[in-house]
């Protein structure tokens, strides 16, 4: 099979990586990749929202499957302008892509279904949500509606934090066009959880779980960010305790979705808390998390193009997946002054010293190859540094070891990642 990954992230080496072992693959192309990405991937320069340009190389290299990788692309409709084109592309419709376009949709979707969630209000008008906020009382959790990053997201201790959330969201449109709306929840408790499903339209079968670190500080603290980290497995959360929540979340909205006649295909993501009253929905997000896909595909042990394909037939339900009884752990490494203003243009140097062991993955973020080939910082979030071991400790010293051989001043991460787990 010729497949195309569209994205540039970590995630997209990681599907990358992952993809290159099937003996199922014949060529590999990523649009447009990065410098590591090219190291098992031909990269080509069309960016992840330039659907024309997409859907026109697919056809000039007989593309037989595209896999996008963000949700970006998913959202603005990429399934859709593949299909059209009868290229086969593993994602959900744009109207499907909405449980994670609008955070107000999945609301809608979570209350129809059934799904435990968080009590919530939808605002169009900055005033009547300032005046809610008053009313109702904190803690609340502040969203921006529509995609903002992985950073739309604040949790209010204080009146005056939800305040200037909603007029930073909606006055000052920091995020957009996706803060024009607000969503306003009541504030859940408890360890959160990044639960993945493999969905078909109708069958959905599980792709593990895993614990994201979203703060960029040490001891979650300083503002949220795509992600710093993230672990699997996650002790605790149990084999039954996922299938509980396939039953009770993941596989209630593939069965309303397809009600509403819009199957959903693809990954679907569940942001989940685990109250004292069990778990409940956050979120849904339509696409592997990042870093939680490179944890998750350092676990996985089947072939995942087999996997892919198998929902794009939907067959699903006479597949099953295999998984390594190991731990991974994966730490984000930034450019200083992520997530508001990251460095740019710095050298990164170690990385194959860091890259050297077998118990070790680095996977490349925001990178760029400098004039005399040497690794630059080119974004936020640059590399994923992940290790592996039979637990999660030996994971954890793993991958800590490999940050400590990386030479890069202007990069930093959470020394934290994975340590109250320990």
């Amino acid at each position: 099979m010729n497949v195309l990954v569209i994205g540039s992230g970590g995630r997209e080496h990681a599907l990358c990586w992952a993809l290159a072992a099937s003996p199922l693959l014949t060529k590999l192309w990523c649009a447009p990749g990065n410098p590591g990405i090219a190291q098992v991937a031909i990269c080509a320069p069309i960016g992840a929202l330039e659907l024309p340009q997409l859907v026109a190389f697919a056809q000039e290299h007989d593309i037989d499957l595209v896999i996008p990788g963000p949700e970006a692309p998913l959202v603005a409709g990429v399934t859709d302008a593949m299909e059209a084109a009868g290229i086969a592309c593993f994602g959900p419709s744009k109207a499907a892509a909405q449980l994670e376009g609008s955070k107000s949709f999945t609301k809608q979707i979570a209350d129809a279904a059934g799904i435990p969630t968080a009590l919530w209000e939808r605002f169009d008008d900055s005033r009547a949500a300032c005046d809610f906020i008053q009313r109702r009382g904190v803690p609340l959790v502040v969203k921006a509606d529509g995609l903002a990053a992985g950073k739309g997201v604040v949790i209010a201790k204080t009146e005056q934090q939800a305040i200037d959330a909603v007029t930073a969201m909606m006055d000052r449109e920091v995020f957009g066009e996706a803060g024009r709306s607000v969503l306003i929840e009541e504030c859940l408790a408890g360890p959160e959880i990044s639960l993945f499903a493999l969905c078909d339209g109708e069958q959905a079968l599980l792709l593990g779980s895993a614990q994201d670190h979203k703060r960029v500080g040490d001891g979650d603290t300083g503002p949220n960010t795509g992600g710093m980290g993230a672990y699997s497995p996650v002790p605790g959360f149990t084999p039954a305790l996922e299938h509980a929540c396939l039953e009770q979340i993941v596989r209630p909205v593939l069965k309303q979705m397809v009600h509403r006649g819009t199957p959903f295909r693809g990954i679907l993501f569940a942001g989940l808390m685990l109250t004292d009253h069990g778990p409940k929905l956050i979120e849904f997000n339509v696409r592997f998390g990042d870093p939680e896909a490179q944890v998750l595909l350092l676990r996985l042990k089947s072939d995942l193009l087999a996997a892919i394909q198998a929902a794009c037939d939907h067959e699903l339900k006479n597949f099953d997946l295999r998984w390594h009884d190991r731990a991974a752990l994966a730490v984000v490494m930034a450019a200083r002054g992520y997530p508001e203003a990251p460095q740019r243009g710095t050298v990164i140097r170690g990385l194959d010293a860091a890259a050297a062991g077998t118990d070790v993955e680095v996977f490349h973020a925001g990178t760029s190859t400098g004039p005399d080939g040497e690794t630059l910082a080119a974004g936020g979030r640059v590399l994923t540094v992940c290790g592996s071991g039979p637990m999660l400790k030996d994971a954890h010293a793993a991958a800590y070891a490999a940050i400590d051989r990386i030479i890069w001043p202007e990069g930093f991460c959470r020394r934290d990642i994975g340590t109250h787990a320990l």
